[in-house]
């Protein structure tokens, strides 16, 4: 059995609740409830903050954690990246006033910075050597400028639209973020061979992200032609109709060039293009 350790509410709670439910792992929705085991996979599931995942599974209390790559870095734990996830991207950015005027890095010497992330923040300002003032909060960073508590904040962007709103503007980023699924590294046989497992199935459901499977009917002698187009994964799957000289195609294209690629098909002469959403694909 695997322990899992998950953050227990918010934004990276619901993607990874609904990346273990395309993954078919069942697992009760309460938030009351701290722990709490799949009944079709061996896991369970550690509900905690966002800030106790990196330790929890650093020492050994969850065997895997699904946490923000900024929580990683800044706890700064002896756990280990398993694999990127690719869902709640958002970056670190330091941000001042906007109606101030920046020069660049070294208008933060001797400022005072409001961050929820010193650990980062100290690391930046050491490497290009500017010394600050961090004053650490925890909840809403952004406001610490309008109060006159700090001079610019260090925090997480994801929209900009908290920053605006504060009348405060981005002026570096110092990383980007992404949801990770760490590990431990004193796992047992037992629970590599089950992980392995999860890693299957969460790897069949991202390869399907974005993914369309397409069937359309061509001219067969316009075949090497859409060939040609078509960007798939191998070579397209081509067979013949009961009407002569045609021919039905079977692809898969990504969600970022779909369009443009239709539209080409539609040029040579595809016709009764049927696109169908892809639950999951093994590579």
């Amino acid at each position: 059995m695997l322990r899992i350790a998950i953050q227990s509410k918010g934004r990276l709670y619901e993607e990874t609740m609904a990346l273990l439910q395309e993954a078919d792992i069942k697992i009760p929705s309460s938030k009351r409830i701290l722990l709490v085991q799949s009944s079709n996979f061996p896991v369970e599931v550690l509900f905690l903050r966002d800030d106790d995942i990196p330790q929890s599974v650093a020492n050994g209390v969850a065997d895997l954690g699904i946490v923000g790559e900024n929580e990683f870095v800044e706890r700064n734990e002896d756990a280990e990246i398993v694999k990127r996830l690719g869902f709640s991207k958002c970056r670190l950015s330091l941000a001042i006033p906007k109606d101030v005027e920046y020069p660049g890095l070294s208008w933060f010497e001797g400022r005072k910075i409001a961050t929820s992330y010193p650990g980062i923040l100290e690391r930046f300002m050491q490497k290009n050597g500017i010394k600050t003032d961090i004053h650490v909060i925890t909840g809403s960073v952004e406001i610490a400028p309008g109060i006159s508590l700090a001079d610019a904040i260090f925090d997480i962007v994801s929209s900009g639209s908290t920053l605006v709103s504060n009348r405060l503007k981005e002026v570096e980023v110092v990383m980007q973020s992404e949801a990770l699924l760490i590990g431990n590294k004193q796992l047992s046989e037992e629970k590599k061979a089950i992980l392995e497992q999860l890693l299957f199935r969460i790897e069949a459901v991202k390869a399907a992200e974005d993914k369309k499977y397409v069937l359309m009917n061509i001219p067969s002698d316009k075949l090497d032609e859409i060939i040609q187009v078509l960007p798939g994964m191998k070579s397209p799957t081509v067979m013949p109709l009961a009407q002569e000289g045609w021919s039905s195609v079977h692809t898969v294209l990504d969600q970022k060039c779909f369009w443009e690629i239709i539209g080409k098909l539609k040029a040579l002469g595809a016709e009764g293009i049927l696109v169908l959403p892809i639950e999951k694909m093994i590579l």
